[in-house]
This record gives C-alpha cells, structure tokens and sequence, in this order.
C-alpha cells in the first residue's frame, strides 16, 4: 500500500513542505514516484517518518543530531544482522557435525553388530 504525500503529511502532523524538506535531509527517505510524479510513501516510508518527527520534535535533535541518531540504529540492525548470520552458520555447522558423529555412530553399531556374529 502507498500513500501521497498529502495524507502522509496528515498523518505525521506535518506541512507537505516539511515532508520534501526532510527527503533532502534525511538519506533513508525516498519515495518512489507515481507515473504522474508524485511522491507514494510505503509504510516502512511512514514509520521512519513518524521517527524522525519523534527526533526532531519530542527529543529536541537537530537534523545532524537526528542523522547521526539514524545512522548509528542502521549500523546497529546491520552488525545484528551479521551476528545473526553468523549464529545461523554456526548452528549449521554443529548440526552437520551432529549429523555426521550420527552416521559413523550408525556404521560403528553395525560393525559391531556384525564382528559379534562371526
């Protein structure tokens, strides 16, 4: 679902012109645009919005204080992200070795089976 720029300026609280302002401000925000140019927000577009309005207004940034705040969240998503990938990997890894240890048991239990038959 997209919205333009009129009823996302409702919905943050804030004039059209603030919204455009804030695109040339802020690097994360960039609308798509219609094929008859205008500005459709997306929802993820709205939240980081409503983010920033919450910078700015309520915690008293400036717009590089807001940025550096932005910035320092993205990097913090991307190196959990990495750890995440990371665990994931490793996991992996200790199952295959679970799976192999599983397998050579297997084969032990049946060489055993048979070396006490003969």
């Amino acid at each position: 679902m997209a919205f333009k720029i009129g009823e996302v300026a409702e919905m943050i609280g804030v004039k059209q012109y603030v919204l455009r302002y804030w695109e040339s401000e802020f690097d994360s925000l960039k609308p798509k645009k219609s094929k008859h140019n205008q500005r459709m927000y997306t929802k993820k577009d709205v939240e980081n919005l409503f983010f920033i309005r919450k910078l700015l207004h309520r915690d008293g940034f400036s717009i590089p204080g807001a940025r550096r705040i932005l910035h320092k969240l993205r990097q913090q998503l991307r190196e959990e992200k990495l750890e995440s990938k990371f665990q994931n990997r490793q996991k992996q890894s200790i199952n295959e070795a679970l799976d192999s240890a599983k397998q050579i048991a297997d084969s032990l239990d049946q060489l055993w089976m048979r070396f006490q038959k003969t």
